[in-house]
């Protein structure tokens, strides 16, 4: 018998990459009570790993609750970033309803649209939330009618076109039922949860079945599962099934459960229908599964996981420098922090090449430049290749994925963009001008195009350009795609750069590194303004005599040099290069580093 749990409601934020979906998030902990008087209080609280606050997005789904009325609301913050759409997807599944959050400046952007369609398949209810009202370019009735054209668009059904609408400021804490509304806090979103979201159903005397969506990982638990519970009740000591992918069943006791309230975990000691849980005790367990009856176990339908689409070599620092500044640089060490990664995140795939490289494959170059970043703050020296597309084979053709692009930007700049997809074999399918200055342009471009592209479109639109990316599908492989169309000034000796030396070669093309920067030879440290690699002399001094020059007074001045980061470094190399990451530097060099030998 399916009984409702009216004390509960499960929702799930969604929204694209910067819309202002962690700071509403905020807002409802703080006027829901979560904090003590004497708490201290930080800013984007949910984004709680260090990389997450730097960047300002949000890379992990994670779950809050907020108690309001006598009712729990438990919250799901999603990213908003399609490379972590894995996360959004099974997030989606634990929850009864969806708050979209659309920024009133920029409408609906491609990941609203990705989540908003994922939504609307799983027949959730949801809540349309226009937020940042005070902002002064803010079109709050046009993004309203294009919210409408989006839903219609995914095919929603009459109920579903029905949804609320908040306007909010989230910044402040503010939510509106219309424009003109006097309201100076939350209470008509909270009031709208309890109204529009239904209560989770299930039946608390059938039989055990939660099913795993997320996963976390305790130095002094070992691995937790993260769940709702669908069916039946979860008592703390209870023996259970874990029903796997592959159809087997492992039995395992539950040695602690947890409910989330606020930024804490609670202990539990029962969990009925509804209710979403972090259990202990189930060594194994992946994303997907379901923790079932041991006697009489009834898994769930499996949640499939989108395929990756990009792949990167990651091996051992093998530079002279290695070692250097790092704490783990053998392969066993790489080898174990891999594995470690896989065991939380499910949309990374592993492969050996060799005793000492990694094939590591993802969603997007975004998410493996996170994993990368992560690896060296945490003390981990080593070298990654090019970024490469995983193919598939379909009827004995070749199919490479697809990207669906959108690029914001102003309308001077409208021809060089179209010039610089077309030839990365782009296609473009609409273009709006709102009028405003900017002009919104949507392509189909395979994910090898993508590759570079943002560095070379924010060159070119000095800097004003917004680019979102979107997984498309498969399409027949596109033939060959221009790559970077400059070589590389390579050093040809070691030593310490000077600045008599980048004076000397800066006609040559662009420096990326200061004078008094220790190198070796092969390390890359500029652009050259040819298609071919140079060897140059980086270390040279100036000769003192004491002969008076002509040009001894001459001071010399240097251009500031470009100082890549990650993504740009990644973004930067060829097939034959790598990128060097240690927990101090980010040095590019040639795979061969001699240069009688390349």
């Amino acid at each position: 018998m399916k009984n409702q749990n009216p004390s509960t409601r499960n929702i799930a934020i969604i929204a694209h990459v910067d819309h202002g979906k962690t700071t509403l998030v905020d807002a409802m902990l703080n006027q829901s009570g979560v904090f003590r008087a004497n708490e201290e209080h930080v800013e984007r609280v949910m984004d709680s790993n260090e990389l997450e606050r730097e960047r300002g997005i949000t890379i992990l789904a994670k779950i809050t609750g907020v108690r309001y009325h006598g009712v729990k609301i438990n919250i799901v913050d999603t990213p908003g970033h399609s490379d972590f759409g894995g996360e959004v997807e099974r997030a989606l599944k634990i929850v009864d309803g969806v708050m979209l959050l659309v920024d009133a400046s920029e409408g609906p952007l491609p990941q609203t649209r990705y989540v908003l369609s994922k939504a609307l398949e799983a027949h959730l209810p949801p809540i349309v939330v226009i937020n940042k009202i005070d902002r002064s370019d803010a079109r709050v009735q046009e993004v309203l009618n294009e919210i409408y054209d989006l839903f219609i668009d995914l095919d929603a059904t009459e109920d579903q076109l029905d949804f609320p609408v908040l306007y909010t400021i989230a910044k402040t804490g503010v939510a509106k039922r219309s424009l003109e509304d006097p309201s100076t806090d939350l209470r008509p979103l909270f009031d709208s949860i309890l109204t529009n979201i239904p209560a989770p159903a299930g039946d608390p005397e059938g039989v055990l079945q939660m099913l795993i969506a997320n996963l976390d990982y305790s130095d002094y638990l070992g691995r937790l599962g993260i769940g709702r519970v669908v069916n039946g009740t979860l008592n703390y000591g209870d023996t259970v099934a874990i029903a796997k992918r592959d159809g087997s069943l492992q039995t395992t006791r539950i040695t602690k459960l947890y409910s989330f309230e606020g930024l804490k975990r609670v202990d539990e000691t029962t969990g009925r229908p509804g209710d979403i849980l972090a259990i202990a005790g189930v060594e194994g367990i992946t994303i997907g599964e379901t923790v079932t009856n041991a006697e009489t176990p009834s898994p769930l339908p499996q949640v499939p996981i989108d395929e990756p689409t990009i792949s990167m070599a990651f091996t051992i620092n093998t530079s002279p420098f290695a070692g250097r500044e790092g704490q783990w640089v053998t392969s066993r060490n790489l080898r174990e922090r891999l594995d470690k990664e896989l065991l939380t995140n499910v949309s990374i795939r592993v492969e050996e090449l060799g005793h000492d490289t990694f094939k590591v494959m993802g969603r997007g170059e975004l998410q493996l430049a996170i994993l990368i970043e992560m690896m060296r703050r945490e003390g981990y020296e080593l070298m990654v290749g090019k970024p490469e597309i995983l193919t598939r084979s379909n009827n004995g053709k070749v199919e490479e994925p697809l990207e669906l692009l959108v690029i914001d930007c102003p309308e001077s700049f409208l021809g060089v963009v179209i010039e610089k997809l077309g030839a990365r074999k782009g296609k473009m399918t609409k273009m709006v001008n709102h009028g405003s200055g900017r002009v919104r342009l949507e392509f189909h471009i395979p994910s090898r195009g993508l590759i570079g592209l943002r560095s070379e479109i924010l060159t070119d639109t000095r800097g004003t350009a917004i680019m979102n990316s979107l997984f498309h599908g498969y399409i027949d492989w596109q033939g060959e795609i221009p790559t970077r169309p400059t070589g590389a000034l390579v050093a040809d000796r070691p030593g310490k750069a000077t600045g008599y030396a980048i004076f000397n070669l800066q006609e040559r093309g662009e420096i990326f590194l200061a004078p008094g920067t220790e190198v070796y030879e092969g390390m890359i440290i500029g652009e050259n303004a040819r298609e071919n690699d140079l060897d140059v002399n980086i270390v040279k001094e100036k000769k003192l005599t004491n002969m008076r020059a002509s040009t001894a007074d001459e001071a010399i001045r240097l251009v500031p040099p470009r100082i890549l980061n990650l993504e740009q470094a990644i973004e930067f190399i060829r097939d034959d290069e790598f990128v060097e990451v240690t927990p101090q530097s980010i040095r590019l060099r040639k795979k061969v580093l001699k240069a009688n030998q390349r």
